[in-house]
């Protein structure tokens, strides 16, 4: 992909979405007898609150007709009737380009649902991850190559602007290699978002032709560095992080529909802190639909474990139930998003662990003169930590004193 043709990359920030969660679709039982029910719109009135987040870009969890929770795909052409039709999505797609806003699908190309029409044709030589529901393809296929491409353009022409990948760590690189340079003929402008949760990230990134990859080591690093009270874990994982921009930026966050609530997961009043770090260091970032008003839940590992990190939203914004709580996460979510949006060049910057404790961290991300530094602090005591040159207090509670930051108990600080 040309450099020009993938700039509007540089400069987006996601609003990640469930879609049959979020429009409280029937995931398992009951699921509306086959009917077409209109549930995308519900989506379309969110929209608005996409933009007052300071957000550009909107990723859909999987649209297309499945027989549970929308991985178990049985047609990639087809819109889950639980969610609409085909002119739902149109509608959607050019409702957020009105606006700005770009739109990235979810396609699930390493399984299929065991009732896809197709399955005796597709199939490879087992099921995913002991899913049973869940079988794979044979990415040897021309067939299976065919489909994919032919899906992505399909979506591609109708207005999307790229794809996440599902499952992409479970598919040989060089299945990719062969499909995407066929989507991108097309469609040059697509960017290709691959999920990997674990492996050698340039190596895939490298070998396989996708643009970028979900960075799963880092949310590990934010999530234990802060629940654990062990910075250097998170130290660890920047170093590791920079280290991936020699190849490509990866795709960052700190929640989405298969993990732990960040709010649980580092407690609330460590959200800041985890928050902090998402939008000052290089990536991509997405904000999990939710986070940005500290929902909690607990992602269980049983059957329906996921519908607690997957809820229901209201039919607009304003029915969000109004708590301070609500209300303190929604203002540092925004404040964060403009933060970073008045500093592109963050997109791709490297960081550098200026000093670690178990319990505090300063971090500076800059590109030549220009510089963010985070100082954390997750100690029931106040901190006195390196300023790392900074001259201004941004955004947290720390206090700017003798070339040094005062931070208070739990505090935090964001200075340039």
């Amino acid at each position: 992909m040309s450099a020009s043709a993938r700039a509007w990359v540089d400069h987006v920030t996601w609003w990640h979405v469930y879609p049959l969660g979020f429009t409280g679709a029937p995931i398992r039982e009951g699921a509306d007898e086959g009917r077409i029910v209109h549930r995308l719109p519900h989506i379309e009135a969110w929209l608005d609150h996409v933009i007052d987040l300071g957000l550009n870009g909107i990723l859909l969890g999987p649209v297309f007709a499945s027989t549970s929770h929308g991985y178990d795909i049985v047609d990639h052409f087809r819109v889950d009737p639980r969610l609409g039709d085909e002119d739902d999505v149109r509608r959607l797609i050019a409702a957020a380009h009105d606006r700005g806003v770009r739109v990235l699908f979810d396609g699930v190309f390493n399984h299929v649902g065991r009732e896809h029409p197709q399955v005796e044709t597709l199939r490879g030589d087992g099921v995913f991850e002991g899913h049973d529901s869940l079988v794979e393809l044979d990415h040897d296929s021309e067939v299976v190559r065919d489909l994919a491409v032919d899906a992505m353009t399909f979506w591609l022409d109708r207005g999307i602007d790229g794809w996440r990948l599902d499952a992409a760590y479970a598919v040989p690189p060089s299945f990719w290699a062969s499909v995407l340079p066929r989507v991108r003929k097309r469609h040059p402008h697509a960017w290709f978002l691959g999920e990997v949760i674990h492996g050698d990230y340039s190596a895939i990134v490298r070998e396989s032709g996708i643009d970028s990859v979900t960075q799963y080591e880092l949310w590990q690093g934010i999530w234990h560095g802060i629940a654990d009270g062990n910075f250097f874990e998170l130290a660890h994982a920047l170093g590791r992080h920079v280290a991936l921009l020699d190849t490509f930026v990866p795709a960052t966050f700190v929640g989405n529909h298969d993990v732990t609530r960040i709010a649980t997961a580092v407690g609330r009043r460590h959200l800041p802190h985890a928050l902090a770090v998402l939008f000052t260091v290089a990536g991509t970032p997405a904000v999990y639909a939710g986070d940005e008003y500290g929902f909690e839940a607990v992602k269980a590992e049983r059957i329906g474990g996921d519908d607690a990190v997957r809820p229901a939203f209201p039919p607009m914004p304003d029915e969000v139930e109004e708590t301070d709580a609500a209300r303190d996460a929604l203002r540092l979510t925004r404040d964060l998003v403009a933060f970073r949006r008045r500093r592109p060049w963050l997109h791709s910057a490297h960081t550098d662990v200026v000093e670690t404790t178990n319990l505090t961290l300063v971090i500076r991300t800059a590109v030549d003169d220009d510089a963010a530094i985070v100082a954390l602090n997750i100690g029931d005591d106040e901190a006195v930590v390196a300023a790392a040159g900074a001259g201004q207090l941004e955004l947290g509670d720390g206090a700017l004193a003798d070339a040094r930051v005062v931070l208070p108990p739990h505090g935090w600080a964001i200075l340039t």
